[in-house]
């Protein structure tokens, strides 16, 4: 087991009608002018914006606002809101929405808080030295973004997706009510329910520092998420799995399910962030796309997880040889993406990478990560390549 440091210092308000109390949330913050931070029409659809800013007039809390933000979220409009809310002398982010919103809002905040390009954070140029604060009333379970100290951001010129993590980012407060998500497409809460899986997978496979009590957590977690999945494949009212899916999203992915490892390999979401950033691809869609042949690359290296992650989440008999029980595993969390529509090769996702675009996004990936990635095993541009080419067909 690794020394580790547990930090998560957002306050959780969940259950049905929570949003209720986001004015006093925001009061609480002795801010003086909000901005409300959202993506598409929905949420001024559901009539949930108009809510919010009766909630926020009604503790005299001042509010300007700023749609737009889509999947993959643009550093276009990271610009606009930093601009808008230098103008409008906004002190407080309130993102409404999903991990999309989340993330932009905290670039948003880091924005405004120096006066330094916010791209150079990503481009890891700097490291932040402030960032406003931000709040969220989460409206798609996945991310995590609502309780992590992560925001990843898409730069419009060249497709460039990255990631930037810093615990100055993390939410003061995360709204969270189940019933909010019931209007999401199936497609989206599928999605949606592979992004929470990966980022306990992530650092679940590492051969390098385990804890026993996390890794029953992580198992645990990773089997409530698939059969609360299956339940919103077939019963997408049910608000139960909806309340289990989108409490597994925030505690996926504020650090719990990492502690006393290495932190984690984080190949899959690196080699995912490029498919993004070229293709403009639906997020757990493309980590369910990669992740077997991530996983077919590199099993005999973290051998012992992958037999874990078998018996233990996967429900594989523990008979055979080891490599055997491995690779039922990474079958058997294929078939299951399947189960709820999810792809597990590129031509399911929908795309078609040419040799040259496999070979950009394994130089980008390169350069992102500084030359090398992973824990269950160590990967360089030829293995990004290699793992891309795998995936292609």
């Amino acid at each position: 087991m690794f020394h580790f440091t547990y930090h998560t210092p957002t306050t959780v308000v969940f259950g049905k009608g929570a949003e209720e109390q986001t004015g006093a949330l925001v009061k609480a913050q002795g801010c003086r002018k909000v901005l409300i931070h959202y993506g598409g029409g929905s949420v001024v659809r559901s009539g949930l914006l108009g809510r919010i800013k009766a909630a926020l007039e009604a503790e005299g809390v001042a509010c300007t606002e700023l749609g737009g933000v889509v999947p993959n979220p643009r550093l276009s409009l990271v610009y606009q809101g930093i601009e808008l809310a230098r103008r409008e002398g906004v002190d407080f982010i309130l993102a409404v929405g999903g991990g999309s919103v989340i993330d932009s809002s905290k670039a948003i905040a880091y924005g405004l808080a120096e006066e330094a390009d916010v791209w150079e954070l990503y481009d890891r140029v700097r490291k932040a030295k402030a960032c406003l604060p931000v709040g969220v009333v989460l409206t798609i379970a996945a991310a995590g973004s609502e309780m992590s100290n992560s925001s990843v951001i898409t730069k419009d010129e060249g497709g460039i997706k990255r990631g930037y993590n810093d615990d100055l980012c993390r939410p003061k407060f995360a709204v969270m009510n189940p019933e909010l998500t019931m209007t999401l497409p199936p497609y989206q809460t599928a999605s949606g329910c592979t992004d929470i899986l990966m980022h306990t997978m992530e650092r679940y496979f590492t051969p390098n520092g385990t804890m026993e009590l996390t890794d029953r957590i992580a198992e645990g977690l990773m089997r409530t998420v698939m059969d609360n999945a299956v339940l919103l494949r077939d019963d997408p009212g049910n608000y139960n799995a909806r309340a289990e899916i989108m409490w597994a999203g925030s505690l996926s992915h504020n650090g719990l399910t990492g502690c006393g490892s290495d932190g984690g390999d984080w190949v899959p979401h690196g080699l995912e962030h490029e498919m993004g950033g070229m293709f403009d691809v639906t997020h757990g869609a493309g980590l369910a796309a990669i992740w077997g042949s991530w996983a077919r690359y590199v099993y005999r290296e973290c051998l012992d997880r992958f037999i874990s992650f078998a018996i233990n989440v996967m429900g594989v008999p523990g008979s055979g040889t080891p490599e055997d029980i491995a690779l039922a595993g990474i079958e058997a969390m294929e078939d299951f993406y399947r189960s709820i529509h999810m792809p597990t090769c590129f031509s399911e996702l929908g795309i078609s990478p040419t040799q040259e675009q496999l070979e950009k996004m394994a130089h980008m990936f390169h350069i992102a990560c500084g030359g090398k990635k992973g824990t269950a095993k160590v990967l360089m541009e030829a293995d990004f390549l290699n793992i891309y080419q795998m995936a292609n067909h």
